[in-house]
C-alpha cells in the first residue's frame, strides 16, 4: 500500500488561533512592553541625536550614524515583533 494514496493533498487544514479569554492579562502585558520600548526607541533617537551634534563638533560625526543605525533596528524589530512571531507560529 502505497501510504501516498492515503493522503489526501487537496485538503489542508487552515486553522485560526484564538486568544482566550483568560488572556486578557498577557496581552495587557504585552501591549505595555511594546509601547514602552517604543518609547525607550524614541529617546534613543533623541540621544544618538544630540550625541552626533556633539560629535560633529569635534569631527567624530560618522561614529554615531552607526549607533543611529542599531537604534533604528531596535525600533524595527519591537514594532515588527507581532509578524516575526505570526511568520513562525
Amino acid at each position: 500500500m502505497n501510504p501516498f494514496v492515503v493522503f489526501d493533498g487537496s485538503v489542508i487544514p487552515n486553522p485560526t488561533p484564538v486568544v482566550p479569554t483568560e488572556a486578557g492579562g498577557l496581552l495587557t502585558i504585552l501591549n505595555w512592553a511594546s509601547g514602552i520600548g517604543l518609547v525607550l526607541g524614541v529617546l534613543g533617537v533623541i540621544i544618538v541625536g544630540i550625541g552626533m551634534v556633539i560629535q560633529l563638533q569635534r569631527g567624530e560625526g560618522a561614529q554615531a550614524i552607526a549607533k543611529l543605525g542599531w537604534v533604528l533596528l531596535g525600533c524595527i524589530i519591537i514594532t515588527s515583533s507581532a509578524g516575526i512571531v505570526r511568520a513562525f507560529v
